[in-house]
């Protein structure tokens, strides 16, 4: 085999190493997620909390609930994904594991790609499959509970990747779920924006066509520059600790 050949041939082995690597570790979370199971249930049990005790606070009639309901379900949504992104890099960083991927040979960013569709097969597809019941309870009509669950399935992945990269950035400090929050919500808030507008446009019978677009391209961005921003943080934080 010539030297050029050996060349064409380099570039297609290490891709495989990575799509390996990514596999490896992707499986890896989804272990150690159902090992700690307490991790796993709390933000779930949350959403439903949240989204169950919220018409017992306000107003139990149909009317106000139809109205906010989409709202009461993308905001818990939100908040359960915050609530679960501490966790994300926080165990690898406590037991030096973080450290070896960051000299693994494998681009980081693919790593990280890895440990978020990892963290929403966890956290936000489970919020995506309890929605309907959800939907339910607060009066939503069928039409609106599916988008409802369209809205929540290109948007749950948009708040794991955006919240890596404010996870990456706290990895270390003290109160980093207090500085996590206020780094990450001012950043949620076109994603929750665009989905419940998603939501009530489809309940008054309008074209959705526009909203998913626009949600979609934010799925797009978000796969194509967190992870990026996301390895850079955790060089950063690594560096500094």
């Amino acid at each position: 085999m010539t030297s050029d050949t050996r060349a064409g041939w380099r570039p297609v082995t290490e891709s495989v190493g990575s799509v390996r690597a990514m596999k490896a570790l992707f499986l890896r979370d989804l272990k150690a997620a159902f090992r700690q199971r307490q991790d796993l249930l709390n933000p779930l049990l949350f959403f439903i909390m949240v989204v169950t005790l919220f018409p017992l606070g306000v107003s139990p009639e149909v009317s106000f609930l139809q109205q906010a309901g989409s709202g009461i379900l993308w905001v818990a949504a939100l908040l359960s994904v915050l609530l679960s992104l501490d966790h994300l890099f926080r165990h690898d960083y406590d037991d030096g594991t973080l450290e070896q991927l960051v000299l693994q040979p494998q681009p980081l960013f693919l790593l990280v790609l890895a440990k978020v569709a990892a963290h929403w097969v966890l956290t936000g597809l489970p919020l995506v499959l309890l929605a309907p019941i959800l939907g339910i309870m607060v009066h939503l009509d069928g039409n609106s509970i599916g988008v409802l669950c369209l809205t929540l399935l290109i948007g749950t992945p948009v708040l794991s990747l955006i919240g890596a990269i404010g996870a990456a950035l706290t990895l270390g400090l003290r109160s980093a779920g207090v500085l996590l929050s206020l780094l990450i919500i001012p950043l949620y808030i076109p994603v929750l924006i665009f989905g419940t507008g998603t939501v009530a446009a489809a309940g008054e019978g309008a074209p959705v066509s526009g909203y998913v677009a626009l949600m979609s391209a934010f799925l797009v961005l978000a796969v194509t520059l967190a992870p990026f921003a996301s390895a850079a943080a955790l060089r950063i934080s690594l560096s500094n600790a």
